[in-house]
């Protein structure tokens, strides 16, 4: 079974910078879609951005052009570049793999992370 682990969150000021990164242990990592989702408190959890195997990008409206998904496969880690935070961009973020279904849903993704805290502050 594959485990994911994220890193790299934290506190930081509105405008500031932080790259999250997921590390995967399976071994299709080469050939996973990628995904990553955040939940605020008493919100649903939204998409935020997701990469296939051959690097397609996608974003939801709120994020694009601020972050960033990418991908190191020879490390088995996708990245979240997040620029110019803003406090609504406070939120557990969550990667996963992509099994089938849309991008953008969160039913289409069935390997979670266990989640992590990014707080922008005023």
């Amino acid at each position: 079974q594959v485990e994911l682990v994220e890193s790299g969150g934290g506190l930081v000021q509105a405008g500031g910078s932080l790259r999250l990164s997921c590390a995967a242990s399976g071994r299709t990592f080469s050939t996973d879609n990628m995904g990553w989702f955040r939940q605020a408190p008493g919100k649903e959890r939204e998409f935020v951005a997701a990469i296939t195997w051959t690097r397609v990008t996608n974003y939801a409206g709120s994020v694009k052009g601020r972050f960033t998904i990418s991908r190191d496969n020879a490390k088995n880690t996708v990245y979240l570049q997040m620029n110019s935070l803003k406090p609504e961009d406070t939120a557990v973020y969550y990667c996963a793999i992509r099994g089938q279904g849309p991008y953008y849903s969160s039913g289409s993704y069935n390997s979670w992370g266990q989640g992590i805290q990014v707080t922008v502050s005023s």
